[in-house]
């Protein structure tokens, strides 16, 4: 059974337009009122006559994240098969949900999202502010994540199957903003397939309730925190394999190379005599080893991408 899941928080006027765009594929229909001051969660129960639809409440507000985790915990109590996330302010029509889900009904993808970045077409669609954003939040969502073949790391028009779901630690998982980010990374934890479905989106009038700043300071340490994890968690503590063989030796290089150079050219300074070609060649030489090895890893790590599906793997 498939369950859409609508996180909402100052949607009032585009949630029932959002509804009544959900095709007959959806089983269930979960809206999570995420303490939202509009009280869509009332408005919702007072003008849907759709069965399907649920509301769910928040007593605090949560972040998107935390909405999205409740209602992941009653579609999985529920019996669900698939968890779609849809946003509830009309930026991606619900006609695309049977393609977003088709790859997990094929066994082929555990994960599947949008992608506003396939087509030049798309893109033309969305503010500049917004391009720019994304392209650079997405390059650094590659290297923390793992997933180097997936681009819009904020899009939130998600689907995810019950089987990969129940692996990942869902009280641990970002509340906020970072959610879809973090969740990439929580997947990769758990080898699961990932795959990107090229979507347009929509830009209304609409206001955002992502604050700029609070990004600026808070994803770049969220983001190299996964990263650390993911290196550790991969490369060390469940597997140590070529990869982790050539950071470790990156590692090694770099550090002799640089502290053995920052030695000699300290006492070059003190003596005011040059270092000797030798010696510059053996600081030098540790060092190009260090970034060969580096490209090395960047390279088994590119090509170590989740391939074996969960989904498949329990049927």
């Amino acid at each position: 059974m498939i369950a859409v899941i609508i996180p909402s928080f100052k949607v009032k006027d585009r949630i029932l337009g959002v509804l009544s765009g959900i095709g007959p594929e959806a089983g269930r229909i979960y809206v999570v009122d995420d303490a939202c001051p509009q009280k869509t969660g009332e408005f919702v129960k007072e003008n849907c006559t759709d069965p399907r639809v649920e509301v769910l409440f928040n007593l605090k507000n949560l972040g998107v994240g935390g909405a999205v985790i409740t209602g992941y915990k009653k579609a999985l109590d529920d019996g669900c098969t698939i968890m779609v996330k849809l946003d509830g302010d009309g930026q991606m029509a619900p006609s695309f949900i049977p393609k977003l889900i088709d790859p997990i009904v094929r066994h082929a993808a555990d994960y599947v999202k949008g992608n506003r970045f396939y087509d030049l077409y798309f893109l033309k669609k969305m503010p500049a502010i917004r391009r720019f954003g994304n392209s650079m939040a997405s390059f650094i969502s590659k290297m923390s994540s793992g997933y180097w073949n997936i681009m819009d790391p904020a899009n939130g028009f998600t689907a995810i199957s019950a089987s990969a779901l129940k692996y990942l630690p869902l009280e641990k998982i970002d509340r906020g903003f970072f959610f879809e980010s973090d969740m990439l990374f929580r997947l990769n934890t758990i080898r699961a397939v990932v795959k990107d479905l090229p979507l347009p989106a929509e830009y209304g009038d609409e206001k955002s309730n992502v604050r700029i700043s609070r990004i600026l300071l808070k994803f770049p340490f969220k983001y190299l925190n996964r990263l650390i994890k993911r290196i550790f968690y991969n490369y060390f503590l469940r597997d140590f394999n070529i990869g982790s063989l050539e950071l470790v030796l990156a590692f090694l290089f770099f550090t002799f190379g640089f502290i053995f150079g920052g030695i000699q050219w300290i006492k070059s300074i003190e003596t005011l005599h040059p270092a000797t070609a030798g010696t510059v060649l053996l600081a030098g030489l540790p060092v190009i080893l260090g970034f060969q090895s580096f490209l090395a890893f960047l390279h088994y790590d590119v090509a170590n991408i989740p391939q074996k599906v969960i989904t498949a793997t329990e049927v």
